[in-house]
């Protein structure tokens, strides 16, 4: 029994000098509280559709798409899903003398035909080119209306070939990824409004 005794009473002063040991290290530890597990009540309601006969009901806000990252409250921490790389909303030119980066300021409230087809798409309607001239590091700005360039150039030369139609995963924080760029600026290049 005396054995036993001292098994605990060691135990006891190990973990007595543990606990002296990690006040040194750490003099100010914050104290932790538990964070209650919500209710049954404060639950989200999950609705399963199961009717393959109706279309899938995505809607998406598209004030949110236009919200970049200033705008909305800036955390210290995003998650991976959130996280857009600078490189994918630049595009270069032939050359690779001047980048561009377009910004969607206005969309339209039409609805994309085809949802099932194409997926969720925004009809951009107005969007403004930051271009930079690498050899210089001088910046030019211009705010372009879509849908007017693209009207004029129908009246003028008879065809456009603009396709304002965005999939709305192309749009990242308020910006079009570099790759679709050549659809909204086609009719500007085409009456020399911005050469690129």
């Amino acid at each position: 029994m005396s054995e036993v005794n001292r098994d605990e009473e060691a135990q006891s002063q190990w973990e007595m000098e543990e606990k002296r040991i990690q006040q040194i290290k750490n003099p100010t530890e914050p104290v932790v509280e538990p964070t209650p597990e919500p209710e049954e009540s404060q639950l989200p309601e999950i609705n399963i559709k199961t009717s393959y006969d109706e279309a899938p009901s995505t809607e998406f806000n598209s004030a949110a798409l236009l919200e970049t990252a200033s705008d909305a409250e800036v955390n210290s921490r995003i998650r991976f899903e959130e996280f857009t790389d600078e490189k994918t909303l630049i595009s270069h030119d032939a050359f690779g003398n001047k980048q561009m980066k377009i910004k969607v300021l206005e969309v339209s409230d039409e609805n994309p035909p085809q949802r099932w087809k194409f997926g969720d798409r925004v009809k951009v309607t107005k969007i403004l080119v930051t271009i930079k001239h690498l050899a210089t590091q001088e910046v030019e700005e211009g705010e372009f209306d879509v849908e007017e360039i693209e009207r004029e150039l129908q009246e003028k030369r008879h065809y456009t070939s603009t396709n304002r139609w965005i999939p709305a995963e192309d749009i990242k924080n308020g910006y079009v990824v570099g790759s679709k760029h050549t659809r909204l600026i086609s009719d500007a290049s085409a009456l020399d409004y911005i050469v690129f």
